[in-house]
């Protein structure tokens, strides 16, 4: 497969312009619009309370969405609590809502600031450092059965 191998284990990308417009509030809890099987077609989520919640609780990992082919979590790091994260199984992209650090692949390092995004290939060896408090949207790219 093209881009595998320890020097394409990361891919940074700098995400300074917004898509679509900021929202005015955040959102609470889902908003199903219609059903396929077990899976939402829509599933709308509060991510900037995620990250409120995670930080008054001192750090942590929250899933704000599940479903087969993907899984949207929030992970704040606040210091002096190391991240002690082990590979994953699952491709996964590093989105950077809050603050700025260091992200330590395989040996590399890909400084970080809010708006800024990081691929990580399953497997590789990775964790985030010299951060004083760091709040990402982390995509994993679940393998989906069959």
């Amino acid at each position: 497969m093209p881009g595998r191998g320890p020097t394409a284990t990361i891919q940074a990308y700098g995400l300074k312009s917004p898509a679509h417009p900021p929202r005015t509030a955040p959102l609470e809890g889902a908003v199903r619009i219609r059903e396929t099987g077990n899976v939402r077609a829509v599933h709308a989520f509060g991510v900037r309370s995620a990250v409120e919640r995670l930080r008054a609780a001192g750090g942590g990992y929250e899933i704000v969405h599940e479903s087969p082919g993907v899984e949207l979590g929030v992970y704040v790091l606040v210091a002096p609590e190391p991240d002690r994260q082990q590979p994953h199984e699952d491709d996964e992209v590093y989105v950077v809502l809050e603050g700025s650090g260091v992200l330590e692949v395989e040996g590399e390092t890909v400084p970080v600031a809010e708006g800024d995004a990081v691929f990580v290939e399953a497997g590789a060896d990775h964790r985030f450092t010299a951060y004083e408090q760091l709040a990402v949207l982390v995509i994993f790219e679940r393998a989906r059965a069959g």
